[in-house]
């Protein structure tokens, strides 16, 4: 199940009023567990008891034996629940003979909610856990967006409770923000490039940038992000990501290093319950127009080859940026030849709804893009955020920000 649409699922869901913080995370767990795009058989949720140091079973769902209730685990008898704390989500063997007794050999955890200092040390406030049939790189990326959507509805629960407002100057930061984006029109070697954000409050999550690189500037980076969420957060997570590539591209490192030192970063730097995609490559004066990309978790850009009258997508080559310290992010690669056209895009493109709840989706974004292969990138531009707004509606229950860059290669 692609990453941002279960992202979106959840999400959804836990939007819901709930009275409890119980009643939220028995729902997320049992619509995972009856999702049928899913693996996951059951689960638990623990919570921690500081004044015991351990985690008490809050409840269980699912096809798997049951563990008594009221079962707990000591804190000194698992020594991996202070490297959940670190690394948010783990895999592991059994140990409790009890639970081994249940039929539970290998489990896979991840923390949600606050971390609660207990004699020194920080531990989450709730664990989850999953039973699935392969237990794996999959089921921890999927426990990371489960523990990412619950931190962040239970943080919302907080500060609703606690009546906290953030107060801002929202002009300055609109002026903020605007001033980290780059001029919308840039041309490169053989290359045009044209982009444009278009944030659905007065500020949004959604950014991108040029870089030159190398001291005779003969390459040239191009990032397109989406923040979660939206508003002031979004915007703050956003021009520190932006910040921290500029940065990193003036190190000239390579791709793959980059985004995995980015990652960290930001799984360093932000809350458990933020996070980011990202798409960024690098075109150069290569004349067989070779362009190197890293995706972690964004929509797939829509390649268009003119010679070969044929669209492709760039898939992923790695998860979405923050959940976890430890991901791994590949590089891939294309060829630009002449008339071949590149369209990068945020999901408020995509996802933009009519007043039947349709999405826009990718197939009606080919069909702009191969209308008018011959057009310039401003021009493209223009005529896909024209077709999505006439296609849209106000009245969609879900606006977000929408960002378009274009870049293609015309030899000239």
């Amino acid at each position: 199940m692609i990453q941002k649409k279960l992202y979106r699922a959840l999400e959804n869901i836990a939007s819901k009023h709930f009275k409890t913080e119980k009643e939220l995370l028995t729902e997320i767990l049992e619509e995972l567990i009856n999702d049928p795009r899913t693996d996951i058989l059951g689960g638990r949720v623990w919570q921690l008891n500081s004044v015991d140091r351990s985690y008490k079973l809050y409840f269980q769902c699912g096809k798997v034996q049951k563990i008594p209730k009221e079962f707990e685990v000591k804190l000194d008898d698992y020594p991996i629940f202070s490297q959940i704390t670190e690394e948010r989500t783990v895999l592991a063997s059994e140990t409790n003979e009890t639970l081994i007794s249940k039929g539970i050999f290998k489990y896979s955890a991840s923390g949600v909610g606050i971390k609660v200092r207990v004699n020194g040390h920080k531990y989450y406030e709730y664990l989850i856990a999953l039973n699935s049939n392969e237990i794996g790189k999959d089921l921890r990326y999927t426990l990371n967006i489960v523990a990412t959507v619950l931190t962040s509805k239970l943080h919302e629960r907080k500060i609703a409770q606690s009546q906290l407002h953030l107060i801002a100057d929202l002009d300055k930061a609109k002026e903020l923000q605007r001033s980290i984006l780059p001029e919308h029109e840039y041309r490169f070697h053989n290359y045009d490039i044209f982009g444009v954000t278009i944030p659905a409050e007065i500020i949004g999550g959604d950014f991108y940038d040029y870089l030159k690189i190398g001291e005779e500037e003969d390459r040239l980076g191009i990032v397109v992000g989406d923040a979660a969420s939206k508003g002031i957060a979004a915007a703050a997570e956003a021009m520190y990501i932006s910040g921290a590539v500029r940065m990193a591209s003036t190190f000239q490192m390579k791709i793959s290093p980059m985004m995995n030192r980015l990652n960290q970063l930001i799984n360093k730097i932000f809350s458990d319950d933020k996070f980011a995609t990202i798409f960024y490559g690098e075109l150069s004066n290569d004349k067989k127009g070779l362009f190197l990309y890293a995706n972690a978790g964004h929509n797939p850009p829509l390649f268009y080859s003119k010679y070969k009258n044929k669209f492709s997508y760039l898939q992923p080559t790695g998860p979405l940026i923050g959940p976890a310290p430890n991901s791994k992010y590949e590089t891939d690669s294309i060829n630009f030849y002449n008339g071949d056209i590149l369209v990068i895009y945020t999901d408020g493109v995509v996802e933009s709804a009519n007043h039947k709840y349709e999405f826009y989706e990718e197939k009606r974004l080919e069909k702009i893009i191969k209308k008018n292969v011959d057009k310039t990138p401003k021009e493209i531009v223009a005529l896909i955020l024209d077709d999505v707004l006439r296609f849209s509606t106000s009245e969609s229950q879900y606006v977000d920000d929408k960002t378009i860059v274009v870049i293609k290669r015309k030899d000239r």
